[in-house]
């Protein structure tokens, strides 16, 4: 009877589905020298292209989930739909920045259309993940990040990749996927802050 519960854990930890890359965060061209005395940094997220999970295309993905959603109670797939694209401005965007902020020395982010540069975050990927108990897959995302002239942003100065920033609540009570997607982009700002800040 012992090994039920050491059964149950190798089961857990097997369906936690963690990327088997740990983030990483990449200076891919261009210099972030010229942010050393910039005290405001212009920030925009972007989504277009996005592909969730196993869905290239993120209608599609969002189509799905609400029919299923719609399904098995009324009204609930689209309550979800609308949560889907609310959670950005309502919870994604405001993470990222609240933890970049947190975390750098001297630049903050935010919405400041006369910063010199403006931070475009163009989230690529998102891996939902879910949790159900008993078994859970963590989120995660990926995103391309150019730092432009906020008077001309067709010159970029630099381009930053981030891949598999990880999302999940700390005891596992992540039970909702914009919790989930929200704790991701938390740990983007920060981990952009301290980038940003040892170039």
């Amino acid at each position: 009877m012992k090994l039920i519960p050491k059964m149950a854990a190798v089961a857990w930890l097997l369906a936690a589905g963690v990327p088997a890359m740990a983030q990483k965060i990449k200076l891919v061209d261009g210099d972030l020298s010229a942010l050393k005395n910039e005290k405001q940094l212009n920030v925009e997220f972007t989504y277009d292209q996005l592909k969730v999970g196993k869905f290239d295309n993120e209608a599609d993905y969002v189509q799905k989930k609400t029919t299923e959603y719609n399904q098995k109670e009324s009204g609930k797939g689209d309550t979800w739909a609308k949560a889907w694209k609310n959670d950005r401005k309502d919870r994604f965007e405001p993470s990222f920045e609240r933890l970049f902020n947190d975390n750098s020395d001297d630049t903050k982010v935010g919405d400041y259309a006369n910063a010199k540069y403006t931070l475009i975050f163009h989230t690529t990927f998102v891996e939902p993940g879910f949790n159900v108990g008993v078994m859970r897959k963590n989120a995660y995302i990926d995103a391309e990040i150019r730092i432009v002239e906020t008077a001309n942003k067709s010159k970029t100065i630099a381009t930053i990749s981030l891949d598999n920033a990880p999302g999940r609540v700390a005891m596992g009570m992540d039970f909702d996927t914009g919790e989930r997607i929200k704790e991701a982009y938390a740990i983007s700002g920060k981990k952009m802050a301290r980038f940003i800040d040892k170039h």
